[in-house]
């Protein structure tokens, strides 16, 4: 009887073992993941922010050449408003969506310089087209390896038994940062 209550009592604390060592495995695996995606959503506002920087030296650039375009001053300064407000906030749709905008208002502009032929054939003004190319490679590149952290994450919580480790430790799925159809579509300049 001693024999098998202590068989009993060592297969319960071996199993207990297990089970905590599994659930400490699946805990540091999640939190690695999250603190990846973490660390991978850094590099993508770091690029918008370099990119939301470096609009206001194209602008006053493009200012000198085509006054008449107010309209066009005042919608990029609004939309870099909305994408930093959005990005203070964490606020993923929010930063789709003003990001999209910001797109199009920069595309605009940009069409603006290359109107102009003397624009066009200034250097600060080409320095910057070229730097701004350069931020947008670099955005792309952010964006891509934010998904792929993201999809690595959203993987693991959604497998068995991580989704009841993430379950109990609150981790939730996270959202793709995915450009829009409308983002996509090539603009569309009007003078």
């Amino acid at each position: 009887m001693k024999n098998i209550i202590g068989l009993l009592v060592f297969i319960t604390i071996v199993l207990i073992l297990s089970l905590s060592c599994g659930f400490i495995g699946i805990y540091n695996n999640l939190q690695a993941l999250d603190e990846n995606a973490n660390s991978k959503w850094a590099q993508v506002e770091n690029q918008l922010k370099r990119r939301s920087d470096l609009i206001p030296n194209i602008v006053a650039t493009v200012k000198g050449y085509s006054a008449h375009e107010k309209s066009i001053y005042e919608d990029i300064t609004s939309a870099r408003e909305k994408l930093a407000g959005a990005i203070s906030k964490k606020d993923m749709k929010a930063i789709k969506s003003s990001n999209n905008e910001l797109s199009k208002t920069l595309g605009r502009l940009l069409a603006i310089g290359e109107s102009n032929p003397e624009l066009k054939a200034n250097q600060n003004f080409l320095a910057l087209q070229k730097e701004l190319a350069q931020t947008e490679n670099l955005l792309a590149n952010a964006r891509q390896g934010y998904n792929e952290s993201v999809k690595l994450l959203n993987t693991q919580i959604r497998l068995i038994p991580n989704c009841i480790v993430a379950w109990i430790i609150r981790l939730e799925q996270r959202e793709y940062f995915e450009i829009t159809e409308s983002e996509s579509a090539v603009p569309k300049v009007q003078f």
